[in-house]
């Protein structure tokens, strides 16, 4: 085997050691590229194989126009030029230690022997006949081999030769067969099963989906009945807002006209413009001022919702109402009893004020007892045969029920209170237009007479 072939030998068998690599090429040889043979060192500290070193000599001598007794050699690394002796590279010195670190390289290198997994550094050197596995000594002596028979190694690779054989003729054709289509019908269950996980998907989504599009056109239904309600609302308030800022700006005009008047020194232009001031002024003052409605949006959507759609179920959706929601004006007490004049039902203004009060059960339990109690002071005669007993437990009752219907009472007091501060506030107008409308008809009476 040559040189070449020695140093790929070595360097298959330490792939696996990245140092030992690392280490092989600083021992390899500039020249041969192998590792280095009978090392010998230059003058100028290089070191190569003596045999690269003879035939690099004998290139050099053919060359050579020195004297016969001195032979020289150029270093192959750094080209300077060294005398030889007569004896050639015999005579350069051998590097000792180069060549020892080489042959612990080339020892080390060597393939080792497989060790026992179970015990450190222990050589698989024995042949267990029971268990057909190599093992080490420890295994027989104190390990799970114990007492087991063995066997010398070249007798059983002599006996073993023909196992690989015969193992082989155990994989025949049919296994191979019966293994393939095994795993052919694996892979066409799994095919399957993903195919129905697929179709559960499509069904998920497009019940989902489904299920998106009704609550989509619910919800629009009801945005569209809530903007049906906001247009009305801008109708009822847009144009009274529109009135009130046409005032004021007719207002703003006048104060501004009403300097430029006063600053005109024209006696006939001063008139003029007074007259028309005064009339503008006479038209604003009279004109007469939008009145304040309060507009009652029913159904609420949060109440309606909670009312009509928490029992809706999934089936029912497309079923779920929705309402007609309505803007119209909060009737009040005057309202609703000058309604029995325009030929309402009678009694319907007390069923409108129940509505409006919402009294709750306890409010009326509460009244009830507080009219049983009047009934029985205002007859004595009554009470006595009721007893005391029944007394004392209906005055229970009703303190009992006073913490709880305090929040109900004063809810119901502040309604009344609202009311009727609203029915006073638009009298209250009338009245203080009525007023000075009558007034200033008596001052025109009053000029016409003094003219």
């Amino acid at each position: 085997m040559t040189r070449a072939a020695t140093s790929q030998v070595h360097r298959a068998s330490l792939s696996h050691h990245p140092t030992m690599d690392n280490l092989e090429e600083d021992l390899t040889c500039s020249v041969c590229y192998s590792l280095f043979a009978d090392p010998r060192v230059l003058p100028c500290s290089h070191t190569f194989c003596k045999s690269c070193l003879d035939n690099v000599l004998q290139v050099s001598a053919v060359y050579s126009i020195w004297r016969p007794l001195r032979l020289p050699l150029k270093c192959p690394n750094c080209r300077s030029v060294v005398e030889l002796p007569p004896t050639g590279v015999d005579a350069l010195p051998i590097n000792v230690s180069l060549r020892a670190i080489i042959e612990k390289f080339q020892k080390d290198s060597q393939p080792q022997p497989p060790s026992c997994p179970e015990h450190h550094r222990q050589p698989l050197n024995i042949y267990c006949v029971q268990d057909r596995q190599l093992i080490c000594g420890f295994c027989l002596t104190v390990g799970q081999h114990q007492g087991h028979p063995i066997d010398d190694l070249q007798a059983a690779f002599i006996r073993e030769r023909q196992a690989p054989a015969h193992l082989l003729g155990r994989l025949s054709d049919h296994r191979w067969a019966e293994v393939c289509e095994l795993g052919e019908q694996l892979e066409q269950e799994k095919a399957s099963c993903e195919g129905l996980v697929r179709q559960d998907r499509q069904a998920v989504e497009q019940y989902f989906q489904g299920l998106e599009l009704v609550l989509a056109r619910k919800k629009e239904a009801f945005m569209g009945a809530l903007d049906t309600a906001s247009m009305e609302v801008s109708l009822a308030y847009n144009p009274l807002i529109q009135r009130l800022k046409e005032l004021q700006e007719e207002q703003l005009d006048l104060l501004s006209l009403g300097s430029a008047v006063e600053d005109e020194d024209s006696p006939l232009v001063f008139l003029e413009k007074v007259y028309l001031f005064r009339e503008r002024v006479e038209a604003l003052v009279n004109a007469t001022l939008p009145e304040v409605t309060s507009l009652a949006i029913t159904p609420r959507a949060a109440e309606y919702l909670e009312q009509h759609w928490v029992g809706v179920t999934i089936g029912g959706l497309e079923e779920g109402p929705v309402p007609r929601v309505c803007c119209c004006a909060k009737p009040t007490i005057l309202e609703m009893v000058l309604r029995t004049e325009t030929g309402s039902q009678p009694g319907g203004w007390v069923h409108d004020l129940w509505q409006q009060l919402h009294p709750t059960p306890p409010v009326v339990l509460l009244g009830m007892l507080l009219l049983l109690l009047a009934a029985v002071w205002v007859n004595p005669v009554g009470g006595a045969s009721l007893g005391f007993s029944l007394l004392s437990q209906l005055s229970q009752m009703v303190h009992g029920l006073s913490s709880e219907l305090t929040t109900s009472l004063w809810e119901t007091t502040g309604f009344l209170y609202a009311q009727t501060g609203e029915v006073v506030w638009r009298y209250s107008s009338a009245l203080s237009t009525l007023g000075e409308n009558t007034y200033q008809q008596l001052a025109s009476l009053y000029k016409t007479l003094s003219s």
